[in-house]
Protein backbone atom coordinates (compact mmCIF):
# COMPACT_ATOMS: atom_id res chain seq x y z
CA UNK A 1 0.00 0.00 0.00
CA UNK A 2 1.05 3.32 -0.77
CA UNK A 3 1.02 7.01 1.18
CA UNK A 4 -2.59 8.55 1.55
CA UNK A 5 -2.81 12.18 0.56
CA UNK A 6 -5.28 13.56 3.26
CA UNK A 7 -6.55 16.96 2.60
CA UNK A 8 -8.36 19.38 4.98
CA UNK A 9 -9.64 22.59 4.91
CA UNK A 10 -9.61 25.03 8.28
CA UNK A 11 -11.63 27.35 8.88
CA UNK A 12 -12.45 30.02 11.77
CA UNK A 13 -12.72 33.85 12.63
CA UNK A 14 -9.56 36.05 11.84
CA UNK A 15 -8.40 35.55 15.61
CA UNK A 16 -6.03 33.86 17.83
CA UNK A 17 -8.00 31.42 18.28
CA UNK A 18 -7.63 30.39 14.13
CA UNK A 19 -4.06 30.72 14.32
CA UNK A 20 -4.15 27.92 17.15
CA UNK A 21 -6.54 25.61 15.05
CA UNK A 22 -3.58 26.05 12.19
CA UNK A 23 -0.91 25.61 14.44
CA UNK A 24 -1.98 22.76 16.24
CA UNK A 25 -2.75 20.85 12.85
CA UNK A 26 1.12 21.99 11.65
CA UNK A 27 2.21 20.47 14.74
CA UNK A 28 0.67 17.30 14.02
CA UNK A 29 2.30 16.86 10.84
CA UNK A 30 -0.23 18.51 8.54
CA UNK A 31 1.19 21.17 6.00
CA UNK A 32 0.35 24.11 4.42
CA UNK A 33 -1.25 23.72 1.39
CA UNK A 34 -1.72 27.07 -0.70
CA UNK A 35 -2.68 30.48 0.46
CA UNK A 36 -4.68 31.51 3.18
CA UNK A 37 -7.67 32.64 2.61
CA UNK A 38 -10.43 35.10 4.29
CA UNK A 39 -13.66 36.82 3.67
CA UNK A 40 -15.86 39.05 5.48
CA UNK A 41 -19.22 38.22 6.54
CA UNK A 42 -21.44 41.29 5.57
CA UNK A 43 -24.27 41.02 8.32
CA UNK A 44 -21.43 41.10 10.57
CA UNK A 45 -19.00 42.39 9.45
CA UNK A 46 -16.38 39.91 10.61
CA UNK A 47 -13.25 38.65 8.79
CA UNK A 48 -13.01 34.78 8.61
CA UNK A 49 -9.98 32.99 7.70
CA UNK A 50 -9.56 29.42 5.76
CA UNK A 51 -6.22 27.14 4.84
CA UNK A 52 -6.15 24.05 3.47
CA UNK A 53 -3.56 21.72 4.66
CA UNK A 54 -2.41 18.75 3.68
CA UNK A 55 -1.04 15.17 5.43
CA UNK A 56 0.39 12.19 4.09
CA UNK A 57 -0.32 8.64 5.94
CA UNK A 58 0.86 5.30 5.57
CA UNK A 59 -3.24 3.86 5.97
CA UNK A 60 -5.94 3.68 3.81
CA UNK A 61 -8.56 6.45 3.53
CA UNK A 62 -11.98 5.90 5.80
CA UNK A 63 -14.88 7.87 4.96
CA UNK A 64 -16.35 7.15 9.00
CA UNK A 65 -12.64 8.06 10.85
CA UNK A 66 -12.09 11.76 11.77
CA UNK A 67 -9.22 13.47 9.75
CA UNK A 68 -7.64 14.18 13.14
CA UNK A 69 -7.19 10.75 13.95
CA UNK A 70 -4.92 9.88 11.12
Amino acid sequence: MGLTRLYRFLTGPDDSSFCDKVSKALSEGWELYGDPQYTSDPATGHLHCGQAVIKEVDAPYEPNKKLGEY
